[in-house]
């Protein structure tokens, strides 16, 4: 009953948010805005340390849910604050990914410090008005034991300036029990990701949303087809295809040697081998784009996607028809 009535509030709060984000009057359906209004920053006061953090979507795929974590841990950094971390919905990701390591917890703050939890407004980070909003709105809490929760599905853009940090968490973390690839270190492993389930859903249903998402499987062809051109692996090439549906649905792909039709493989496991490939060919997806960003190999990727990529040489962007954009 309890989880009911929540996820009620929860979904009448984000029918309030869609609603009147881009009103005026936005911001003022946060108790926190009136805040920063009725009692602004003063210059004297003892500053105490505050916190930040943003939620897993827990309605939402995990490569969502790390772009909403990674929200929250970019944007502590921005804002001069400590991060404090919320766990993933599915506790079995906190400890795949380790990125709890060295983290204090939301819970913890609030349980056992008398930290009080603060939502603030969704703003846009190309915004100058709307960041010094924010600014303002953390500067009237500066004498408060506070962690400000960033409001659901904070947008973040360019999510790899965070790349180092996710790295040492993931590959240090001892709470993972094991790999268990089924790559050989003989071969050259490539991993490609086509983005199917939910988008051939879309395809039916016509959502706009999810049209924009779809890349057939020529694309993907072309693109793989331009990659072995381009690399020129010494060692011998072993592919494997990380999808769903059965072998008839991806038969542009049986000319290739050594393909590995991977459309059973659990949500961790196919993580797992999307970061520990040699070269991953990802699609408009938070699911290949997570894994590329804990990717020590190389990376080729739509060139169109709402995250941001590196400008370094182990990253290839790819336009519309799976051409490789080599400068």
């Amino acid at each position: 009953m309890k989880y009911t009535v929540e996820k009620i509030r929860r979904r009448l709060w984000n029918e309030i948010v869609s609603r009147t984000r881009k009103s005026s009057f936005y911001p003022f359906i946060y108790k926190s805005y009136w805040h920063s209004l009725l009692f602004p920053q003063k210059e004297e006061g003892n500053n105490i340390i505050s916190y930040l953090s943003a939620i897993p979507n827990p309605g939402a795929g995990i490569g969502h849910q790390i772009a909403n974590w990674i929200a929250g841990y970019w944007f502590a950094k921005k804002f001069q604050l400590r991060f404090a971390h919320i766990p993933f919905s599915n506790l079995e990701w906190e400890d795949f990914l380790g990125f709890k390591d060295k983290e204090v917890t939301v819970k913890d703050l609030v349980q056992k410090q008398d930290y009080k939890k603060v939502l603030l407004p969704l703003f846009d980070e190309s915004s100058i008005n709307e960041v010094e909003l924010i600014k303002k709105i953390i500067g009237s809490y500066r004498t408060k034991k506070v962690v400000f929760i960033a409001e659901q599905d904070q947008f973040y853009k360019d999510q790899f300036r965070v790349i180092d940090n996710l790295k040492q968490k993931f590959y240090q973390t001892k709470t993972r029990e094991n790999n268990n690839l089924i790559y050989s270190n003989d071969f050259f492993n490539i991993a490609i990701h086509i983005r199917r389930g939910d988008i051939v859903a879309g395809q039916k249903n016509k959502d706009s949303n999810l049209l924009s998402r779809w890349q057939d499987n020529n694309y993907f062809e072309k693109v793989l087809s331009n990659a072995l051109g381009y690399i020129k692996p010494i060692k011998p090439v072993a592919i494997y295809l990380f999808s769903q549906g059965d072998s008839r649905d991806f038969k542009e792909f049986h000319k290739f040697n050594n393909l590995h039709l991977c459309l059973d493989m659990n949500t961790q496991s196919s993580f797992l081998h999307m970061v520990y490939s040699d070269l991953l060919i990802t699609s408009k997806s938070s699911f290949s784009y997570k894994p590329a960003l804990l990717n020590n190999g190389i990376k080729i990727c739509p060139k169109d996607f709402w995250h941001g990529y590196p400008k370094s040489k182990d990253w290839i962007l790819v336009d519309e028809i799976g051409n490789l954009l080599i400068n």
